[in-house]
């Protein structure tokens, strides 16, 4: 790695493979806060270090909640305008391993389970839904419905599973109850992302999902529409 032209959020490009080498050698507290401000910039910014260190991150993934955290925040970016295409070519394996041991930590059912699993999703290039997707404790969606374009709020969550206009004044009117899909119903990311929380035990995820992937009733004109896809289409990053 020539880290003479791989130069880190501020500009520098020495001092990457410095706080690198201390967190190698053990868990220096300061040299990791000092590594994820100069990898991953406010408003999910990375810059060619950013790329340029992921290998050593996820070799020390297995061992150090700080390194798998700071490797999943570089690949939840990775959708960016980031310009370093071919430095993100050169991750595939790093990538295909931490894909692995993401797997396999989801699997024992850890404290950090959702940032994991939406890292894992960025992993399996599903950018959009890792950025989007709560833990459907109290979620909310905003969809125009593709039939007669009215804004409707979908909910899912502690405070219900429905269709709504939201109005500032009196809430979400005229509420419609959601319908999620059924396991035969659910295909491609949706699936797999329901098959993963049910595997892992995760039974509010799970629900949600089924919900998100599933259909809902425009209050205005009573058209039936599919939530994720709606969603996706209008909010999906631009690439």
């Amino acid at each position: 790695m020539n880290w003479a032209q791989m130069y880190d959020c501020h500009g520098d490009v020495d001092r990457v493979p410095e706080l690198l080498a201390r967190v190698e050698l053990e868990d220096d507290a300061e040299a990791w806060d000092e590594l994820g401000y100069r990898l991953v910039l406010e408003h999910d910014l990375v810059f060619p270090a950013s790329f340029a260190a992921l290998p050593r991150l996820v070799r020390l993934a297995s061992r150090s909640a700080r390194a798998r955290g700071l490797a999943g925040a570089i690949v939840r970016c990775a959708a960016g305008g980031h310009g370093c295409d071919d430095l993100l070519a050169g991750c595939a394996d790093a990538i295909a391993a931490f894909r692995e041991l993401l797997d396999r930590h989801l699997r024992s059912r850890p404290d950090d389970y959702f940032a994991s699993f939406l890292d894992l999703l960025a992993v399996e290039e599903q950018y959009h839904w890792s950025a989007a997707m709560g833990d459907f404790s109290d979620d909310f969606y905003e969809v125009a419905c593709p039939h007669c374009a009215v804004e409707v709020t979908i909910a899912i969550g502690g405070y219900g599973r429905y269709s709504a206009i939201r109005d500032w004044n009196l809430g979400d009117v005229d509420r419609r109850g959601l319908r999620p899909a059924s396991l035969e119903g659910l295909s491609g990311i949706g699936r797999w992302m329901h098959e993963t929380a049910v595997r892992d035990g995760e039974a509010v995820l799970a629900d949600g999902i089924a919900h998100l992937f599933g259909d809902a009733e425009c209050p205005r004109c009573a058209s039936v529409f599919n939530i994720a896809d709606e969603y996706a289409a209008s909010n999906r990053p631009v690439m």
